[in-house]
């Protein structure tokens, strides 16, 4: 289709509303200018499909994901906005939904707005918790009519406070799909009633996602990280300035048997995948000036705290297609005994999966690049998106082929320690869970204890669920192609729900008979 043709068919589209028509036509532009140089090898490697940019644009202006020190924002005000440091509950928010509409990401909406708790906490001091949960009630409505984007994501915990009580309590009323939520749970700090009241939540709109605070923690240094857009663990201050995926299905298809993938294919395309990571790193570090605006100036955000994501999928297609290889590289022509569904099922395919987890943080490690964070990329289990098929997010379970919740927090624990920059396992869990959420609790707790970096879970029958990692509502999926949607991101759901199949993941019961650890 011509460019042209393009451009008419976005401004007669009857289910976009104006801004939304405004931001089609604006990646239609990025769209149409040439791709910055790569080589063949990368170019080809992307036109078959193994290596993908996700669609940031030909020419980055702009990081994929920033996280600004809003901290630092409401004690020092900006120069550039005009601002005076906040004074109190009423400045401060009126100073962040004032810069929210100043930090760009891939989507044009900011998809981290804060430690929301920690930066408000210091202007509640003797505020009555009714006037409290009205002022915050009313700023989590706004965020969702005027930044109506699923990837933008609120971070609380893991202290007990006020303000964190207060917007769990908001988010269960409104369930909202945006924002998306993190709650950081530290079981040296996090009371496990603060914990049951998260997990309660999560019951009843499949919000939040809960996160391993010490493993994130560990992974960065003394200034901090934050969760952001899906479940993404970046460095506060910075962010990704680039995320470039690989299939390691197509790859796992390329090798002829289990040595070569390891010895020759998968280093080679992690090297083309490297090569375009660095291409589109200098363009936005070296040409955009980017890092000329008044977040770097007014020391709100560092460019060397920005990091490229190094993104991987389709790691159950690699190791059922690796494990189906004979030593000599001929295809095995017996059935296994558990008809195609190897990995997340049987120990040899999930030792597999490990190894090639493994081996990617070695070489994600050891690999050096212009512009990351301590001269690194960080490794992601990259969730998807709405265009995949035949193809698994991430390193998780097919869906429609999950095992019970306790096999499969058993199956996939030993790949969260590889994946600084986030990694995330979606477990759709039986509607009757409602009735013992304590259920809930302690598999969330089973699962962290385990080495889970962020757990996650759908209730069948919430309007509210889950994508790759942000939300959408079952029923705006159903209405969309008849009204489409105010929201940004439904489109993309009603997608996802024809192409990946997220709408067959296997709900199951959180059984007594089955316990990954014993709890007193």
């Amino acid at each position: 289709m011509l460019l042209q043709d393009k451009l008419v068919q976005i401004v007669t589209n009857p289910q976009l509303s104006p801004k939304q028509k405004s931001n089609y036509l604006a990646l239609e532009a990025e769209a149409s200018l040439p791709y910055m140089p790569i080589s063949t090898e990368v170019k080809a490697a992307m036109n078959d499909g193994i290596i993908c940019d996700i669609f940031e644009g030909h020419a980055p202006f702009k990081p994929r994901y920033v996280l600004p020190d809003y901290a630092r924002y409401l004690k020092q005000g900006s120069e550039y906005l005009e601002l005076s440091p906040a004074q109190d509950l009423d400045e401060a928010l009126n100073a962040l939904t004032i810069l929210y509409h100043h930090v760009p990401s891939v989507t044009n909406i900011p998809v981290y707005l804060g430690q929301l708790d920690e930066i408000l906490m210091p202007f509640t001091e003797g505020m009555d918790a009714e006037v409290l949960y009205r002022k915050l009630k009313l700023f989590w409505i706004m965020l969702d009519r005027t930044l109506p984007d699923a990837f933008m994501h609120v971070n609380i915990g893991p202290t007990d406070n006020i303000v964190c009580r207060t917007l769990l309590r908001i988010d269960a009323e409104l369930q909202q799909v945006a924002p998306n939520l993190t709650f950081m749970y530290d079981p040296s700090i996090t009371p496990d009633e603060l914990l049951l009241l998260a997990t309660t939540n999560i019951c009843q709109c499949s919000k939040p996602h809960i996160a391993n605070y010490p493993l994130h923690a560990s992974a960065f240094d003394a200034r901090g990280f934050g969760i952001v857009s899906c479940y993404n663990a970046l460095p506060l201050a910075g962010g990704a300035n680039t995320l470039v995926r690989l299939n390691l299905k197509e790859v796992a298809l390329k090798a002829t048997s289990i040595s070569d993938f390891f010895d020759a294919v998968l280093p080679n395309y992690c090297s083309l995948t490297f090569e375009l990571i660095e291409a589109r790193s200098v363009f936005l570090h070296q040409e955009s000036h980017f890092f000329d605006s008044f977040l770097v100036k007014e020391q709100l955000i560092d460019e060397s705290r920005f990091a490229p994501m190094f993104g991987i999928y389709g790691m159950a297609e690699a190791v059922n297609i690796l494990q189906s290889l004979t030593a000599s590289g001929e295809v095995k022509q017996t059935k296994r005994a558990s008809n195609g569904l190897e990995y997340g099922h049987e120990m040899d395919a999930n030792q597999l999966g490990y190894r090639i987890s493994a081996t990617l943080d070695a070489i994600v490690k050891s690999t050096p690049v212009a512009h990351g964070y301590h001269g690194r990329a960080l490794l992601h289990s990259q969730g998807g998106i709405s265009i995949d098929k035949d193809v698994t997010p991430g390193v998780r379970i097919p869906y429609g082929t999950e095992p019970n919740p306790i096999d499969h927090i058993q199956a996939l624990a030993q790949h969260h320690q590889y994946y600084t920059a986030g990694i995330s396992d979606i477990l759709t869990i039986d509607e009757t869970v409602k009735s013992n959420p304590q259920a809930m609790f302690q598999l969330c707790k089973a699962a962290l204890e385990l080495g889970f970096r962020e757990f996650t879970a759908n209730v069948t029958s919430n309007d509210l669920m889950r994508v790759t990692g942000y939300m959408v509502k079952r029923s705006d999926i159903e209405a969309f192609k008849q009204c489409g949607s105010r929201l940004n991101t439904t489109g993309l759901a009603a997608e996802a729900a024809v192409n990946t199949g997220i709408l067959q993941r296997q709900a199951r019961v959180i059984a007594h008979e089955h316990s990954p650890c014993v709890f007193e």
